[in-house]
Formats: C-alpha cells, structure tokens, sequence
C-alpha cells in the first residue's frame, strides 16, 4: 500500500524495514508509541515524522500555529490537564469582520467561530470528539503539529486567561479570608486549580515575574502598606500594592512553599524551591528580613531552562572578543572577572567555559550557589554548613588533575593564596571579585594578604564589566542629544554627524519600559611588563590604572560610548553604570 506509514517512511525517509521492526519492538516493551519509538532511536525527526503522518493521514502538518484568543470561557471549560494529556490544543480563528470604517476591533472569538483542533497523534481521535463535545463545534479542521509547539500553545492560553493580580487582591478584600493552605505545590503552578485566594495571588505574582523577565520579585513592608515590587533589567518597577492585612499571608504561604518555618518571625531566614511554569524550570531562592513592619521577603529567579550565552552573544567588541578567545586558551594563570553584584560576572565566566569546554580539558568549578549546569563539566557547591569552603575545596580540586579551575569568588586570603599557587603550578584559573574597576583588583588582592611579586607572577588578566540595559528594537526613537549629555559621556562633534542617537520610549513588547534584555561592557586589563614592574612598586589603583590606559586600554565608560554609536544603549544608561 503506497499510502502505509512503513512505506512513506521507508521510501521518502529513508527508514530501513530492520529500523521499523526495532522501532515496534521498542514501543511494545517499554509500552510507548511507535513515533516514540523512531525518535529515540534517532532514527527520524519528530517533523519528519509528522511529515510522514500527513501523508498517511491526508491531514495538513502546520509547523507553526497561529496565536489566536479564545473564547473567554475557554479555560473554564477544559481543563489544562486534560489537553496536555493528548497534546492537542484548539486554535480558534475568528471569521474576517467587515470594515465598517469606524476603526474598531474585530469581534472576539465564540465557540461557533472557525476551530482547528492541532493534534500530535492522529490515534487520539477519541480525545478530539471529546473535545469538540465540550465545546460545542460545529465547524472545525484537524492539523497536525509538533508536541513542544502544541504545548506552549496550551500555557500561552492558560497563562493569559489567569486573573489580574489586583482582581486577586479585590477578591481576598471582599472575602476576607486569612486562611493559609500548607498544601504541596503542584508541578506546575499553571495547573494548580486551587481556589484558595492566596495561593492563587502568590502563583500569579510568580508566573507574572517570569512572564516579565524579573531576576527578583520584593515584597517590602511599611506602616500602613506593603509593596510587591520585580526587577527587571536591573531596575526595580511597581507591580502590586495590596492591602496591608494580606501581608502576613502571602509571606507564610511563600515560606510554605520554600518548606521555610513559618512561627519563626524575629530572625533572618533563607530557603529555596523549584517551580515549572508551563515549559519552564524556575528555581526560586528566597530570602526573608524582619523589619520594624513585618518581614521583608526577596525572591531571586533562576531560570534554569534558559540556555548559557555563548561568548559572541556577550556584547564584546571583535578585537576584545580575540583577547579574551587568547586569555581562555592559556595553559595557566589567572583570569578575574570584576564588578558589583548582579553585573553579569557569573555569566561570562560561564560562556567562557562553554567555549573552551572540550573532551580533553578536564574543567572542574566550585561555586556559590551553583547557577547553571554545565554539561561534560564538574561542579561544586559551597556548604559552609559541613565545612565545605571556597578554600577546602579548592584544595581538593587541585588534586583532582583539572586543567581549568573555576572559583566562583575570591573571599578570603587562604582562598586567594591556594589559586595563586593553582596558576603557578600549571591550571588556568578563572574567579571573580567585587571591586569598581580592573585595576582594584590589584589593591584588593594585597589587602587580602596576597604578596605582590605573586599577582604580577599569576594574573593575566582582570576584566571590569557592566550590564547595560539594550534599546527595544520596536520602538526606540533617533534624537539629537543635547550639548550637556554629549560633554558628559565625551561624545565629539564629528561623532554625532556620522551616528544616529536613540531614546527609550516603550511599547508593550518591552513592558512600556523602552528597554528589552542587557549588554556587557567591557574594560580588559592585561598585565603587561610594565604593569608588572608597577605592581612590585605600588599597589595604589589609580596609577595601574593611568598605565593600562597609556598602553591603550579602553575603559568601561569608552566601550559604553561605542554602544550608545551602534544604537545598542542609550548614554542615560552608560552614565548610570560607568558614571566616573
């Protein structure tokens, strides 16, 4: 038969009837379904797969589906379990209006507008009967699509269709209802049907917090009121103000969640908890403060589905992309990575390791905490509960036969001294320090207690870096600058004739802040001989740092000003982060 799935698979993809019969065999032992089977073998793509279904099928393969607004009773009626079951999703396409000439909106989608059903198995033909049933079809096509795509397209609904956080808040107000369930929390907070208010209030303010991109979720306490408040891009913006009585609630149940103890109001505490959010793994560390009003509670998010950056994605300049490339391939030494918390350090170092991440490099990390996992490479968390410093266990990874050590802070002196003598006796050591420039690094590594003559003998390098938040592609707006913000950041005449200058504005793609994602910049400190000799001679950073720029380093507030050039950043931005 032309039409058999064997025979499209064998003759147009090339699928041996010896794959086929492993394939059914595998399916049948381990109780999965053919296609699961093939795609686990590797012997066919799950698009080549659909591909071959289509045929077979006669029904359309979409690779892509449309986002499309469903009816308002949509999630009330179906269940978010039970479309993730049979992984299908209705794409509800609303017929074209006519055009009245009044400029209004289209009519929202209805259940007895056009409906295409997206299915990954044609076999689940029960479950879209089902499905047509509840909501009361009458015209609809089927079309096949890939799992992962049917599956966004079901959390996209279920996220939207969530209730406002201050609708949330204006329900718990009219109820009243203090009530804290310490139930457990659900895999995904997208399917937690709770109807308690407080839960609901506290996933919604967590979805939301992913949804926008926060690194941190504050909730402040005050005398009369309390603030939920997201960081975004590195800057703190308002999301929620609830009454002041919901404060104790919403703090317990996060601390339930967190498995943190709750009666326990007087002391500092920290916890931690992971939570999926449609396809996304967050893990949440969480922190509480006790103040004159109340606890004080931050939340830092790690999205641990995110992938590393690769090297180029950075915002290095080509000529200091090669430096870095030549530093990473050195067979020993040490190579600091500077700036304040939060200024993208941690992710460097991490992109740097993903370069030169090899089969024959035996790279072992320790850090605090451990952020990203980082294939085909060891790493170590920090546990000063057991013991388990920066300095014990570097000392142990030393005898581990690494060629690449990542530390992820220097503390201490003992600390300081063990990777100086891991870059003297062969290993290519990377850590980081909080300091305002390169060239403090040098001053802050001797008030440590680390000889001189031993900095200028190890580091190679000491790299300053700054976040800068990145101009929204959708809605940035050339300007001229005026003449004061132009002397401020040094920008010439001639420059401002040969570059287009933009300002924020902000559109709802950037959340109307007119910044979307961040941008390293950069200033790259090579320990050259003559800033060796200096070292021996003085450790004071002002004149390291004069001599780094006579040999042509170029400074963070230099390497912000060529962003601001190529319409990258805005010069508001590199004076808040580069302001000397």
């Amino acid at each position: 038969m032309k039409n058999s799935l064997a025979h499209i698979l064998s003759e147009r993809f090339g699928i041996s009837e010896q794959e086929l019969e492993d394939a059914k065999k595998s399916s049948k032992q381990k109780g999965s379904t053919l296609s699961e089977a093939l795609l686990r073998s590797k012997s066919l793509s799950e698009t080549d797969y659909l591909k071959a279904l289509s045929i077979s099928y006669d029904l359309p393969y979409w690779q892509d589906l449309p986002i499309s607004n469903a009816p308002a009773d949509f999630t009330e009626k179906v269940g978010i379990q039970f479309l993730k079951k049979f992984t299908l999703a209705p794409i509800f396409i609303a017929p074209p209006q006519p055009d009245n000439g009044d400029g209004g909106q289209p009519a929202a989608p209805n259940a007895a507008d056009k409906c295409t059903i997206a299915i990954n198995d044609p076999a689940a033909y029960q479950a879209v009967d089902d499905l047509v049933r509840i909501l009361e079809l009458t015209d609809y096509d089927v079309i096949l699509a890939n799992k992962e795509t049917i599956l966004s397209t079901i959390n996209m609904y279920y996220d939207t269709s969530l209730d406002s956080a201050e609708q949330l808040v204006q329900d718990m107000e009219e109820t009243g209802s203090k009530i804290i369930s310490e139930i457990e929390d659900t895999a995904d907070l997208l399917d937690d049907t709770s109807d308690a208010p407080i839960i609901k209030l506290v996933n919604h303010i967590l979805s939301k917090s992913v949804k926008a991109r926060a690194s941190d979720i504050h909730i402040e306490p005050y005398q009369n009121q309390f603030k939920v408040r997201y960081r975004v891009d590195g800057i703190l913006y308002d999301f929620l103000t609830p009454a002041k009585w919901i404060q104790p609630a919403l703090i317990s149940r996060i601390k339930v969640m967190a498995k943190m103890n709750i009666a326990e109001k007087r002391l500092p505490q920290d916890g931690r908890l992971e939570i999926k959010i449609g396809d996304q793994n967050i893990d949440v560390r969480i922190s509480t403060l006790p103040t004159s009003f109340g606890e004080r509670v931050v939340l830092r998010l790690l999205n641990k589905t995110s992938s590393v950056f690769k090297i180029e994605e950075l915002g290095l300049a080509p000529d200091r992309m090669a430096l870095v490339q030549q530093l990473s391939s050195s067979p020993n030494g040490i190579v600091l990575v500077t700036g304040p918390t939060g200024s993208g350090k941690t992710t460097t170092l991490y992109s740097i390791l993903s370069s030169i991440n090899k089969p024959e490099i035996n790279i072992i990390t320790i850090e605090d905490p451990v952020e990203y996992q980082l294939p085909g490479i060891s790493q170590i968390q920090v546990n000063p509960k057991i013991d388990l410093t920066f300095a014990r266990g570097l000392r142990s990874i030393v005898r581990q036969d690494p060629d690449v050590i990542l530390v992820g802070e220097i503390r201490d002196q003992e600390t300081a001294e063990i990777a100086v003598q891991a870059a003297l006796t062969g290993h290519l050591v990377f850590s980081t320090l909080h300091t305002n420039d390169s060239a403090s690094a040098v001053t802050r590594l001797v008030d440590i207690g680390v000889e001189p003559y031993l900095i200028s003998s190890s580091v190679l390098a000491v790299v300053a870096q700054r976040l800068v938040r990145r101009l929204c592609s959708h809605c940035r707006k050339p300007y001229l600058p005026d003449d004061l913000g132009l002397r401020r950041v040094g920008i010439t005449t001639r420059q401002v004739q040969k570059h287009v200058f933009y300002k924020a504005v902000g559109c709802e793609k950037c959340f109307n802040t007119g910044y979307r994602g961040r941008i390293g910049i950069f200033e790259i400190m090579i320990m050259s001989d003559s800033i060796k000799s200096l070292i021996l001679q003085t450790h004071d950073s002002n004149r390291i740092k004069n001599e780094a720029l006579r040999l042509n380093m170029k400074s963070l507030r230099v390497d912000g000003i060529q962003k601001v050039l190529k319409g990258m950043t805005t010069i508001e931005e590199v004076l808040r982060v580069a302001h000397r």
